[in-house]
């Protein structure tokens, strides 16, 4: 495998803060410093989603050189790669390199979709194939151009948000608890006890308006002391918290994990406590429907497959990677063949025709993890029977399905 544990090169590290530009990696590093608030929820999602770029800065510093875990190690090698891909190219290429690396470092973009279509080309290099950076090299729809067998096939390397997916998005919920937090602090410390505070959103929660709502509505039904407020956008229910090991919520961590048993990996769960007295408040929320992760997945192949590959005789690779996800939402849509049925589906649709194959990653896999946590051999991996160069066997190692 590609990037297997290399050594941390100093001058390769900075060569990728020269590459990226001294001055906006300073600029997000102070942005990002900002950002992570100790005992904020949106700060923790902040960290969770730049980690990244996070541990790149700890990368750069000398004093981490002798402490690196395996995953900082993995995005090492990243990061050298892109320093070598910048000195292989010519100054419009490599500018519009460096224009990517700078979307990367904006905002709520993250270096990802970069390292990921890196991490692609390493992957079919070390599989054999011959790899041209066409969309930097030649401005192309499609990424990548792979070559081997006397066949060629375009790469289109995408990057999909779990959020696409989610009818309760996690940065609405984390901006949810962050503004009613003191005052559930405040009403424990007036009402001690133990509280789990139940919300049913039927249709999600989205935007700055909704949140603002349904922050009134819990701080009213708190003041009034009510049990229960229903309403076409939210039904909340306050009980009890009735579930064992809610005495001891701050010793060892066994209420989160029973609260997660409890509501399933799509509920959004909040705890909060008064050490003084012990009272706990649990917060969870459900939309009103299940995710459909899969089926954003497709959405966004559909498109790419209609807008970003030529078809006609030039066989196409969709190269998917399914960001803010975490371990067991990643294992369950393998497990459950969520994600392969809705795979699957889709190469059956007219939009898949110039589609010969589908491969799907994650951060787990990116960073190196293996089994259970990471699929098999980096990617999921999923032909397309009925591409015409599905059976061409100088494409086997890059479409021969994994599952």
């Amino acid at each position: 495998m590609p990037f297997a544990d290399p050594q941390p090169d100093a001058r390769a590290l900075d060569a990728f803060v020269t590459l990226c530009g001294k001055r906006a990696w300073t600029a997000r590093m102070a942005d990002l410093g900002t950002r992570l608030q100790p005992g904020s929820l949106s700060g923790r999602g902040a960290q969770q989603r730049h980690a990244l770029e996070l541990a790149l800065a700890r990368l750069c510093d000398r004093r981490a050189a002798g402490t690196l875990s395996p995953a900082e190690r993995r995005l090492c090698g990243l990061a050298q790669e892109a320093v070598r891909l910048a000195a292989s190219l010519p100054a419009g290429p490599k500018a519009r390199l460096r224009e990517r690396l700078l979307a990367g470092l904006t905002g709520e973009a993250t270096l990802i979709p970069l390292f990921h279509l890196i991490r692609v080309a390493a992957l079919q290099r070390a599989r054999g194939f011959e790899v041209r950076f066409t969309g930097l090299a030649e401005g192309t729809a499609h990424d990548l151009e792979i070559t081997q067998g006397g066949i060629t096939a375009e790469v289109a390397v995408e990057t999909i948000s779990a959020e696409e997916g989610r009818h309760l998005h996690r940065g609405d919920w984390y901006a949810l608890v962050d503004r009613v937090n003191p005052e559930l602090q405040s009403w424990l410390a007036a009402h001690p006890g133990r509280y789990l505070l139940k919300m049913t959103l039927p249709d999600g929660l989205a935007g700055a308006d909704q949140l603002a709502g349904l922050y009134q509505r819990i701080t009213e039904m708190l003041a009034a002391e009510k049990r229960q407020d229903s309403g076409a956008q939210a039904v909340l229910k306050l009980d009890p918290l009735m579930i064992a090991g809610a005495q001891a919520a701050g010793e060892g961590g066994g209420l989160p994990a029973r609260l997660r048993a409890q509501f399933g990996h799509e509920a959004h769960l909040a705890l909060t406590t008064d050490p003084r007295s012990g009272s706990v408040f649990v917060m969870a929320a459900r939309a009103g429907r299940e995710n459909e992760i899969a089926a954003a997945v497709c959405r966004r192949l559909s498109l790419a497959a209609e807008g970003r590959l030529t078809g006609g005789k030039v066989p196409g690779i969709l190269a998917a990677f399914l960001d803010d996800l975490d371990r067991e939402e990643w294992r369950l849509l393998r497990e459950r063949l969520e994600l392969e049925g809705a795979v699957r589906r889709f190469l059956t649709t007219a939009a898949a025709r110039p589609v010969v194959a589908v491969s799907c990653a994650s951060r787990l896999e990116l960073l190196g993890a293996g089994p259970p946590d990471a699929a098999d051999g980096g990617e999921l991996r999923f032909r397309n029977p009925g591409h015409p160069a599905a059976k061409h066997p100088g494409l086997a190692a890059a479409i021969a399905s994994s599952v």
